[in-house]
This record gives C-alpha cells, structure tokens and sequence, in this order.
C-alpha cells in the first residue's frame, strides 16, 4: 500500500498491507492479551498510559514531521494537536480512578450492593486521519485505562502515524497482544466489522458510519460513531469586537484546511453589521499563508484526500450558479499537490450545497439574517447535529439560541473546540454515543451489580 505526501502527490512510503491471516492471527493475540491485561491494576494500566504520553511528547518533532508528510497538516498544527492531545491524558490522571474504581451503593443491616466496571473486552478502533491523535486517544486510550484490548485502524492516509503510536506505547510498557494496528484500506475495515469484537467505534463520515451501524448492531455489542456535522456559527449585532469575531470565525472555519468535524461550515451575521463583518473576514483569512506545510509560516496546507477536490468544485460552482458573491478563492492554485485555496461566497442561501452539505475543506458561506429568530430556522435546518456557536456579548440571548439547537455541543463566544472535561457526542447524522468526560471514561466499561445478603 502506498502513501501519498498529499503536498506533491509523490509516494513516501509503501508498507505490506494486512492480509486476513495477518488480521486473524492479531484478534486472536488480542483476545488473549485482554484477559491478563484486565488483571492488571487500574493504576499500572493508568502508569502505562502516562509514561507512552511523556515519550509522544519527548518525541513531538518527529511524530509531528510524520504526521505532516502523509496527512498534508501544516507541521505548526502538527505539533499543536499533538501537544494539545496530551489533555487527554490529563483527565486520566485525574479522573479514572473516580470513575472506573468500584462503587458502594449500600453496606447496612445485612445488605451488600456494588457496582463494579469490567471492560468489555476486546474493540475496534476504527479512526480517522484528519486528527489522529485527538480522536484516537479519544477512543484507544480510555478503552486501555478500562482494561481494553484494542484493534486499532488507522486511516489508509494517517498509517504512519498510526505505526508510530503503536510503536510508543509499546516502549511505554503496554504489551503487544494488547493493542494492535491494522494495516489497509476499506476492505481491512470490513474484516473487522465481520469479526465478532465486544464494541466497534468508528469516526469517519456518516456514510460509512451507516455501514457500519448496519454492519454490526446485530451483535447487539457497544457501537460508537463519531461522525461528520455542517456546524453554524451565529454573530449577533451586540458582538462586542466585530474583528475579532470575525479573526475568530476564520480560524474555526479554515484551521486544518477545514478538515474537522467541529469546524465552522457556515456562518451567519445580523444585517446592521454584515458588511463590517465581512470584511473584516476576508482581510483576515487574505493573510493566511498558503504552501508548504513543513513551512511553519503555512497555515493552508494541501487537502490530505484528493478527491475531495471535486467535492469543492462542485459546491463553488454550485453557489455561482445560484447568485452567491464569490470574494476569495473558488480554485486550485498553479502547482502540484492537492491545494484549494481558502475560498469565502457572501449572499448565500439555503438552496446552495455550501450551506447545506458538509464541506470538508476550505470553503465557507457567510448568509445575512434580520434577527435571532431567523438564524435559529436556519441554523436547525440541516440532517447534522455535532456543534453550534453563538458570538454575543449577552450571554442570556446567545443562551436563548443555544438552548434550541439539537447539538451535542454548543459554544458562546467560541468554537470548534473539544475539551476533554465534557462529553463529546453528535446527534442526528453526527453520530451515537460519547467520549470524554466521566462518560467517556465508562464508555468502554459494562456495570456489573453486585447484591449481597449476609444469612441470618
């Protein structure tokens, strides 16, 4: 299997993809190391996690240069996820013990009642490659602390960073038969979903999430899916700095080319200040630098999917088509690699694919709203449900707003953020389920209840 440096389209690695005896034989590695594993104290599997984090971080310039050669991230944001990951780790530390350690409900007159948190023994990983850090540890390294076995896909286009994380936590002390990569493409993806496991979480698009809803529910096992979101955010004409808003909308809307679930794909700004507002966008994202991603000057690297180059053209020349104001951007530079340059359409609508298919990329619809009203009909009108943001100074107005959108994350005066401290969760189209948080910590964990009665 080839990987492509998405910069220059020029192959930088070939590594042996796994063949189903390969994938066999890790399962059943697997499924055997998860019972000792299980056996482990919950503060050695914790001490194990800690220690892979301080050797990540020791290491944060290679791992950075490895994940920005196949995935196209500019090497600043590399480093930045990487860095930022660590927080995941962090709450571990502080709050695993709380959570996973067994609970006594009642110990009086005779009666005995406890709940202890088992693991559910051996899951798949199935993750993604525009964060593979943020949403791996989201999944592989909570399902560890738990007690886990994991069989870990990496992304056809994040594989080598998925063979580096393996390779950490190895020297961190976690024992091979514990955790696995499984090299390929989507036809090792569907070996796992037909292999019986004891839970399936999934991050990718809500295509393939689907599939893999349909694909396992009937194993009546824990499924997860971590999915796409066409995310809103809302400035109201009481914003206290109208550039800042408009600074801050443009780094959730282009970081990370716009590759993340949680970016801002469409925005929408009261009349009496949309021009200023608009303006003050386009300025800012007019300084974004465009090129190398190992320059750490670049802030709009390659896209890491070439065909999502298609994806883009079609929603461009879809929004010209139907009268939107094309004031940045619209195509690919001159040049190799998988580039599209930052591209901002004003007067746009709801009858345009950009305000109403996921992007993915670095293309965003700024729409004019007369009141709150209007932008909370069009901020609900989408199949997705992952973020919404508010810019405001009245924290009871944004609040107002807030409270009516059917995300699993809402953000005031933020955006396209995640937090290890609250959950992490989509609704509609977005996904099923949660990481992060208590929650995420008993996300990969069965209650058992024990009842105890002394004889009389």
């Amino acid at each position: 299997m080839d990987i492509f440096n998405p910069s220059n389209g020029m192959v930088i690695a070939t590594v042996q993809e796994d063949t189903r005896d390969i994938l066999s034989d890790k399962l059943d590695h697997l499924r055997i190391g998860q019972k000792a594993w299980a056996k482990v104290s919950l503060e050695e599997r914790l001490a194990v996690i800690v220690k892979f984090g301080e050797l990540v971080q020791e290491n944060i310039e290679e791992l950075a240069n490895t994940l920005t050669e196949e995935t196209g991230k500019p090497i600043q944001q590399s480093i930045n996820e990487i860095e930022g990951a660590n927080n995941r780790i962090e709450h571990l530390k502080r709050d695993a013990l709380k959570y996973l350690q067994e609970e006594i409900i009642e110990d009086l007159e005779g009666t005995y009642e406890k709940i202890v948190y088992e693991p559910l023994g051996v899951v798949a990983n199935i993750s993604a490659w525009n964060f593979p850090y943020n949403v791996g540890y989201n999944v592989f390294l909570y399902a560890l602390v738990a007690g886990n076995a994991v069989a870990y896909k990496p992304s056809e286009f994040a594989t080598l960073t998925g063979l580096k994380i393996q390779e950490y936590l190895y020297k961190a002390g976690l024992p091979e038969d514990v955790f696995h990569c499984m090299i390929g493409g989507p036809k090792v993806g569907e070996f796992i979903l037909q292999n019986d496991l004891n839970g399936y979480f999934f991050t990718g698009s809500y295509k393939v999430g689907l599939h893999v809803a349909f694909k396992t529910f009937q194993k009546l096992v824990p499924i997860q899916l971590e999915l796409g979101g066409k995310d809103p955010l809302y400035v109201m004409d009481d914003v206290q700095d109208i550039r800042q808003a408009a600074i801050n909308a443009a780094e959730g809307a282009f970081y990370n080319n716009g590759q993340s679930c949680c970016a801002v794909e469409r925005i929408y700004v009261q009349e009496n200040i949309y021009d200023e507002f608009v303006d003050a966008f386009v300025e800012e994202v007019k300084s974004y630098k465009v090129g190398d991603p190992q320059d750490r000057e670049t802030f709009i690297g390659p896209l890491t999917r070439k065909e999502q180059l298609t994806v883009l053209e079609k929603q461009v020349v879809d929004a010209l088509h139907k009268g939107a104001n094309l004031l940045l951007g619209g195509n690919q530079p001159e040049g190799e690699g998988y580039y599209f340059l930052p591209t901002i359409f004003k007067n746009t609508n709801h009858d345009m694919l950009i305000m109403k298919e996921e992007s993915f990329g670095p293309v965003i619809g700024i729409q004019k709203v007369s009141s709150d009203e209007e932008a909370v009909e069009l901020m609900s009108d989408t199949n997705y449900g992952l973020t919404a943001a508010v810019f405001s100074t009245s924290k009871e107005r944004a609040d107002n707003i807030l409270s009516q959108m059917n995300t699993g994350t809402v953000y005031w005066n933020c955006c396209d953020r995640v937090s290890p401290n609250v959950p992490w969760s989509g609704r509609k189209n977005s996904g099923l389920g949660s990481t992060l948080s208590s929650q995420g910590i008993r996300t990969f964990t069965q209650p058992k209840a024990y009842q105890w009665r002394n004889p009389t």
